[in-house]
């Protein structure tokens, strides 16, 4: 069973494509034009082991703003299409990733239902020239888009970068988690026979 899937969106001010690989090897190409966000989605593949391709165009001369949330749109939709009928995930996970003195908390559920908290405080602050507040716009996109209840937190951390890249690593390890098939079943995990 191929767990792959390839998206495309075009707007007025973006246009992104995916292709993610499930049960890959946490190979990656990706062009935001975002080079942070770019670092952090290499996070996403390579603790996740998913294959991962983006290309994103955007209106980058206004702000990071939509780039970044339509990444997380397309990326959402990509997983969400590659895991099909989800029959055998784990579905749930909680995990968490340490960098040096910031560490994150990731508690997912592939539900079917789109669902995103962050009890984090992210300060109005970039990080080079990002913007640490679109980091919660992409991880509500992706989570909305792929049909998860993604919880986040960091208890605690100094360095603005170091929280965010622990967030994005634990999310890859629970992303990673849920969507391994379970060798014990192959139903769909839930009592509704559907997710």
């Amino acid at each position: 069973m191929s767990r792959t899937s390839q998206v495309k969106r075009t707007t007025n001010e973006t246009e992104i494509e995916a292709r993610v690989n499930l049960d890959g090897q946490g190979k990656h190409t990706i062009d935001t034009t975002i080079p942070f966000l770019d670092h952090m989605l290499s996070q996403l593949s390579r603790h996740g082991y998913f294959d991962i391709q983006v290309k994103a165009k955007g209106d980058t001369h206004i702000d990071f703003h939509h780039t970044v949330e339509d990444t997380g749109i397309v990326l959402g939709q990509a997983f969400g299409e590659a895991l099909g009928d989800k029959k055998g995930i784990q579905r749930f996970a909680d995990t968490h990733a340490p960098l040096n003195e910031a560490l994150a908390q990731c508690v997912l559920d592939i539900s079917g239902r789109g669902f995103f908290v962050l009890n984090t405080q992210l300060p109005k602050a970039k990080i080079g020239d990002f913007d640490a507040e679109l980091i919660p716009e992409f991880f509500q996109a992706f989570a909305n888009n792929a049909g998860i209840t993604l919880h986040l937190s960091c208890p605690y951390g100094d360095n603005l970068h170091h929280i965010v890249e622990a967030l994005f690593k634990s999310f890859a390890r629970a992303l990673d988690q849920a969507c391994t098939l379970d060798t014990r079943t192959n139903q769909v995990p839930s009592t509704k026979g559907k997710l």
